[in-house]
């Protein structure tokens, strides 16, 4: 039964109760005369067991800005895989179009390697190009409600962390600067080091055990990263 037809009975239960003064009748009785769809569909998955369900099969893509030293608005394009949270391609531009986009998808599929659906938010910027370009592909794009970043959490969260533990703690100089920036956290950083709950604390690239056997004596190793913002750490033989 679905959510409207269980608050229908109801209001009509407490009217027959307060208005009549008499207990409603069944509720088989009731949906005996209720008007029944023709072609009746069938349950949906809520969206939240979707997106766990398809994991392994599914990208995501998102625009976000960054402002520079002389206030100029960079646009940075990202995709994550959902699977193990890694960014499949990114790139910067200061004047984003729908050609930009597709460019940049055909550059992150290369030699066939894509995804089952592809998440996506309602920008005007991707226009009917980029659908033209999915649907050509076989990609199954899954377009989120308006205003629901919600519906899109990964690409979200990672943006979320990219703010945090990085462009939150340096000045942009430009559009370059930016790029390696980028570079070097989600190349250096971010996938080989950096936990993720959704991961039960592994990393993107999956890492060895910690208690994995070491022969002899051993010492920890820090590397720096983006001039010591982040360090890498690693045990090896002393």
């Amino acid at each position: 039964m679905s959510r409207e037809t269980e608050q229908y009975l109801d209001d009509m239960r407490r009217a027959c109760r307060k208005v009549l003064r008499y207990d409603a009748p069944c509720e088989d009785t009731i949906r005996k005369y209720m008007v029944k769809p023709k072609n009746p569909r069938g349950k949906s998955a809520t969206w939240l067991p979707f997106l766990r369900n398809h994991l392994d099969v599914s990208w995501a893509m998102d625009f976000f800005t960054v402002t520079t030293l002389r206030f100029a608005t960079l646009y940075v394009f990202l995709i994550l895989h959902h699977g193990r949270r890694g960014v499949a391609h990114f790139a910067v531009t200061s004047n984003p179009s729908m050609r930009w986009v597709i460019q940049q998808l055909r550059e992150a599929m290369p030699y066939g390697h894509q995804p089952r659906f592809l998440f996506r938010d309602n920008d005007g910027i991707y226009g009917n190009g980029v659908g033209d370009l999915l649907d050509s592909c076989r990609i199954e794009k899954v377009r989120t409600a308006y205003r629901c970043p919600w519906q899109n959490p990964f690409v979200e969260r990672f943006v979320g962390t990219l703010r945090r533990e990085l462009l939150d703690h340096v000045i942009v100089l430009g559009q370059g600067h930016l790029e390696r920036l980028l570079r070097e956290f989600i190349e250096a950083y971010y996938p080989p080091a950096r936990p993720h709950q959704g991961l039960d604390g592994d990393t993107p690239i999956p890492q060895p055990p910690a208690d994995a056997p070491i022969p002899g004596p051993t010492k920890l190793i820090a590397t720096p990263i983006l001039g010591g913002l982040h360090h890498r750490y690693h045990r090896v033989a002393a």
